[in-house]
């Protein structure tokens, strides 16, 4: 684990140039006739945006947040040191000593998307929550590739942004996760699990999710768990084999009776799942 040190006048520099860019910046930034049409295109229907997009008028900001550079280091000390006690056999034996039963066994997979939750203020920034199926990824990506230098202070931010490595990125990332279960290979057919999908408030990025995958050759699905079976050791959505789950249940340990099929299915390592009810044992509780 590396320590990212500042000195302290380095840190309140920090903290007073975005404090002052948040008092005083409020241009608009966000292209929204150029992200609607990259996300029509992506989703390959021209009515999608008004449809599922325009309807929830709180996915995106049209104003920029400024972080300041020594909240952005302490956010990633915290998050290394979280995870570095997260696997220490001691850590690991006295949590699932007491966890659910379900959430006992690890199969390998860490979690896509894993979020961190932080407030921030005059001090150093707050860890309020880890949550391990963090929603929000899809839509920020095309937010970030529409942003506009509204004025001439906020121009050097966008100018220096690193390449845009998401859509790879995303899908090196569930690559990851199957071959920490099971070696080799990726996963033929994902399915996005959430209750009533369609109706959730973050289903565009589902779709959005769904689509990227099926661009990169990974048949992706969207569906309610109550749609899946276990039959013959293996996790169905009507005809439709599925490898790999990627998980936005809020039932982390999947013991609930409506999402059995699911359960089974991962207790008999017959399916990925990510994130997991293991990975969420461990690092749900560590923010306790």
């Amino acid at each position: 684990m590396t320590a990212h040190v500042t000195s302290p006048n380095d840190q309140l520099a920090s903290r007073k140039l975005a404090a002052q860019f948040n008092r005083s910046c409020f241009c608009l930034t966000l292209k929204r006739d150029e992200m609607a049409d990259a996300i029509r295109d992506a989703v390959g229907d021209p009515a999608f945006f008004e449809a599922h997009v325009k309807s929830r008028p709180h996915l995106f900001s049209n104003v920029p947040v400024f972080l300041p550079l020594a909240d952005r280091l302490a956010m990633f000390d915290i998050i290394q040191s979280i995870e570095a006690a997260a696997h220490t056999s001691t850590y690991r034996d006295e949590v699932l000593s007491w966890a659910p039963p379900e959430s006992r066994r690890d199969f390998g997979p860490e979690g896509v998307f894993m979020g961190y939750d932080f407030h921030l203020g005059t001090g150093p920034p707050r860890l309020i929550e880890i949550n391990t199926n963090a929603g929000g990824a899809f839509l920020n990506a095309f937010s970030a590739r529409a942003q506009l230098a509204c004025c001439d202070a906020v121009e050097p931010f966008l100018k220096n942004q690193p390449p845009d490595t998401f859509d790879g990125d995303d899908v090196l990332m569930f690559e990851a996760e199957w071959g920490k279960q099971h070696g080799s290979g990726r996963p033929t057919r994902i399915a996005i699990v959430d209750e009533a999908p369609d109706g959730q408030y973050l289903y565009p990025e589902f779709v959005l999710a769904k689509r990227l995958l099926q661009g990169a050759g990974i048949d992706a699905v969207i569906c309610d768990p109550a749609a899946l079976s276990f039959e013959n050791g293996r996790l169905y959505l009507g005809e439709r084999m599925i490898d790999m789950v990627y998980n936005r249940l809020v039932d982390f340990a999947l013991s609930e009776p409506r999402h059995a099929a699911l359960g089974e299915t991962y207790q008999q390592d017959a399916v990925v799942v990510t994130p997991n009810p293991h990975i969420h044992a461990l690092l749900r509780t560590s923010a306790i």
